[in-house]
């Protein structure tokens, strides 16, 4: 009659020496090649602690209604403009032209935060004058809320020139988040909330392009306007205005933060458990090797089932 293994279980070995034994020390050694190598290895291997992380997030952006506009209207680089700034428009004089605008944010999926704007300008102009250029700026307030709270008032900077005068400037691009460094991963971040323009200052060099754009520039954080596409039309009647259409999307934004204290722990542990499991599997058969080898003098107590002998 055949026999087959119906049940198995463990039995416990137990193997004792003295504390200053060759075996106490070699357990010792054991102990230390098990538990730091793993931590050296996982150090050592680039990536151990969590320095910056990245996640998504739908800024929630809105226009802010201020416009800086200068139109190039002759080879010569003789120009006309207008601005939301009263400052700025008295400052320009006879220069100063009073277009048409509006404006029109969409908020596509019904998320509570609009998704894209909706710019058209429509700019009158003297039967001698063409534009050969456009400066445009535009300000929006930027806001971000899953991690840190970070809110700033950001630009969307358009130009374009042509050696031939035009009718029609079309622009379609997105509004980008650029970063030279990772935001907080919490608490609240009002650094750049200030306006991009001072538009209260009756000085022309706080309205000079040159000067907006490198203030603007030596933020950490700043926005961009990404792909424009630019588009531009020509032959425009003598009575017919200077046209700007713009459509400015506001996509989802991948940001870059700095992890937290127990963001960065979580990692390191993963990494280093990773290790040490390995090191863990390998002492552990040298352990038993070296014990029922009796490689170093120990007692073995006798074996102990992990079953009790069953009672009548």
């Amino acid at each position: 009659m055949a026999i087959y293994e119906i049940y198995s279980h463990p039995v416990l070995v137990r193997y004792r020496a003295s504390i200053c034994s060759k075996a106490t020390v070699f357990l010792i050694v054991v102990l230390a090649l098990t538990y730091i190598p793993p931590l050296l290895v996982a150090f050592r291997s680039q990536g151990f602690w969590l320095k910056q992380s990245t996640y998504e997030e739908q800024p929630n952006v809105n226009f802010r209604y201020e416009v800086l506009l200068i139109a190039i209207n002759s080879a010569s680089g003789n120009y006309i403009a207008w601005s939301t700034f009263q400052e700025f428009n008295s400052l320009i004089g006879d220069r100063l032209r009073l277009p048409q605008v509006s404006a029109r944010e969409e908020d596509r999926n019904q998320d509570g935060k609009m998704d894209q704007l909706y710019f058209n300008l429509e700019l009158p102009l003297l039967s001698t004058e063409e534009v050969y250029g456009v400066h445009l700026i535009l300000t929006f307030s930027y806001q971000l809320y899953r991690m840190s709270t970070f809110v700033m008032q950001s630009m969307a900077f358009i130009q374009y020139t042509s050696p031939i005068p035009g009718f029609q400037l079309y622009i379609n691009g997105d509004l980008r988040l650029q970063q030279r460094q990772p935001l907080r991963h919490q608490g609240l971040d009002t650094t750049y909330n200030v306006s991009v323009i001072n538009g209260t200052s009756p000085f022309a060099s706080a309205y000079d392009l040159t000067n907006i754009v490198s203030a603007y520039q030596e933020r950490n954080v700043t926005t961009v306007l990404s792909n424009p596409s630019p588009l531009w039309l020509v032959g425009r009647g003598t009575s017919d205005p200077f046209v700007i259409n713009a459509v400015v999307r506001y996509p989802v934004e991948t940001i870059s933060y700095q992890p937290g204290f127990w963001e960065m722990i979580k990692y390191a542990w993963i990494q280093y458990v990773s290790v040490l499991l390995i090191f863990l599997w390998v002492f552990e058969r040298v352990k038993i090797f070296v014990f029922q080898n009796q490689v170093f003098n120990t007692v073995s107590v006798p074996l102990q089932s992990s079953l009790k002998p069953h009672q009548n």
